[in-house]
């Protein structure tokens, strides 16, 4: 545990990734700020951490709206009065359809999330970080491993995660005047409710339909907390976690 009390925000944070690593943080000992479109789930989150779940506070934010993103760090500093830690884990992604046949809005709907929603709360961290005292924290973006590699019919999710790497070293960079760190995790096949259809098949790049090998989501959240708990003059710039077995290193 960690020998004073930090602080996390952690969006996209009701389900799947998100909520694991909110939970690993909070056995550590952080104060977490759940950030997510729907309460409900940041609710349960609370429920699951039990006696943890006095160190959370829940604040419903859409990432893609900016007024909302300002609300979320405010009331951050409000309740915890500083900011150790932001994972930018919100990302969604657009129907599995060509290329071709996609709609204006639903490539807009990822790219506001995936990118610009991760830029706007970089942003606010930014302002909070360095004016806080001890100054400095430490940014983690959930890259993917779309952000190496494509999946067929898959343009605006990895538009959007190998664009996440660009951001990620341009924030490394910016931060480093004020003692910001920032890294990424790509992650690959962690069993979650977004993956669990992996296990009857997903399409391939030579077309065919394979199922594929998962991983415990705890080895996700287990890194976060690594690169979490990092001093902040040592960063892991890149990290892929993945499923030993699946389709991604190779030919396919």
């Amino acid at each position: 545990m960690n020998s004073f009390t930090k602080t996390a925000i952690i969006t996209g944070a009701g389900t799947g990734i998100g909520k694991a690593a909110a939970l690993a943080l909070l056995k550590d000992g952080y104060q977490v700020v759940l950030a997510g479109r729907r309460q409900a789930p940041l609710e349960q989150v609370v429920a699951d951490a039990g006696a943890a779940g006095t160190r959370v506070l829940v604040v419903p934010t859409d990432v893609s709206d900016p007024v909302a993103v300002q609300t979320l760090f405010t009331r951050t500093q409000e309740a915890f009065g500083r900011l150790d830690v932001l994972f930018n884990n919100a990302g969604v992604g657009a129907p599995g359809i060509p290329l071709e046949d996609l709609s204006f809005a639903q490539w807009k709907t990822v790219v506001d999330i995936n990118l610009t929603g991760v830029f706007l709360c970089t942003q606010e961290a930014f302002k909070l970080m360095k004016s806080q005292e001890p100054r400095g924290g430490r940014i983690i973006n959930n890259g993917s491993i779309s952000a190496h590699a494509p999946r067929p019919n898959s343009a605006p999710y990895t538009a959007t995660k190998h664009a996440m790497t660009g951001l990620t070293k341009a924030t490394a960079l910016d931060g480093r005047k004020y003692d910001i760190a920032c890294g990424q995790i790509d992650i690959g096949n962690a069993v979650t409710e977004l993956t669990a259809r992996m296990t009857k098949g997903v399409p391939q790049a030579n077309g065919q339909i394979a199922v594929e090998p998962l991983m415990d989501v705890e080895c996700v959240a287990n890194a976060v907390l690594y690169m979490a708990n990092l001093p902040l003059d040592a960063n892991v710039l890149f990290m892929t976690v993945m499923a030993t077995k699946m389709p991604f290193v190779g030919r396919g």
